[in-house]
């Protein structure tokens, strides 16, 4: 015999107790506030040591969040389902759903110039104006040095490197501490904006730099941010209007620069399209 079926059988011989139903309606009605009080992990008892802490209580809230997300959209078909609305007025050559599909070759070229373009981008190959940057071999664009100033006389006697050339911070940097700090970036040579022109209109505007995709020069002036000949910046161009061949508003565009910012005192870019 099984033995999953000794609680069946023992079901069948001897029944249940006669307060069964009600001690199974009080549990249930006690669970919701069991349940409150785990998410609010709350001792009640001097006993009740184990709590929902640690990565119990991350599986309890991961399996509370998706509870709670499908009791809205069941909420809200419901009230989709009972709430009446207007039907708009059809204008004139509308299309019918059925014939809505029709178009897939015009969708499919459209999603495969968008593949095709992301690649690119992920390969960081781009058309650049300046394909060929004499690049330094050496740490020409860092000064060695072991007190910078008297500022960082507090430091420990560490080496320290100094930018010497333009760099990009963005809004949320943090310094670390000067025990730990390792590079130094000059304020006085940080550039948040860009003079970007856009080769097909002939125009030039004064955008924001978002980050710095790629220096040319290796990938730690890459990391810090420096901004030299060459190196390829990404520039809000919400401004100028542009759209995707799907016609989404196009907020982040890749651009080069083709000057020496650490020598002129400003960025001038190419905008790559």
């Amino acid at each position: 015999m099984p033995q999953g079926d000794y609680i069946a059988l023992h079901k069948k011989r001897h029944g249940r107790r006669l307060d069964y139903e009600e001690r199974k309606r009080k549990r249930q009605a006690r669970e919701v506030h069991r349940r409150s009080r785990d998410a609010r992990q709350v001792m009640t008892r001097a006993f009740d040591l184990w709590q929902l802490l640690g990565a119990k209580g991350k599986r309890f809230a991961k399996k509370r969040y998706a509870e709670k997300a499908q009791m809205k959209k069941t909420l809200k078909m419901h009230d989709e389902s009972t709430s009446r609305q207007k039907a708009d007025d059809v204008e004139e050559g509308a299309i019918p759903p059925y014939l809505l599909d029709r178009d897939q070759t015009l969708r499919a070229k459209v999603l495969s110039n968008t593949l095709r373009q992301k690649r690119i981008e992920k390969a960081c190959r781009w058309g650049v104006p300046l394909p060929k940057v004499i690049f330094n071999t050496n740490w020409s664009g860092l000064w060695l040095n072991k007190k910078c100033s008297k500022f960082y006389e507090l430091a420990r006697e560490k080496w320290k490197r100094m930018v010497t050339k333009a760099t990009f911070i963005g809004p949320g940097f943090t310094r670390k501490p000067l025990k730990y700090e390792r590079f130094i970036r000059p304020t006085g040579l940080r550039f948040t904006k860009a003079h970007v022109t856009h080769p097909e209109l002939k125009c030039t505007f004064n955008l924001d730099i978002i980050s710095v995709k790629k220096n040319p020069n290796g990938e730690m002036y890459t990391s810090l941010g420096v901004l030299t000949k060459g190196t390829i910046i990404e520039v809000n161009v919400s401004e100028l209007g542009l759209v995707t061949p799907a016609g989404k508003v196009v907020w982040g565009k890749y651009a080069q620069v083709t000057n020496n910012p650490e020598n002129e005192g400003y960025i001038n870019a190419l905008l790559l399209v």
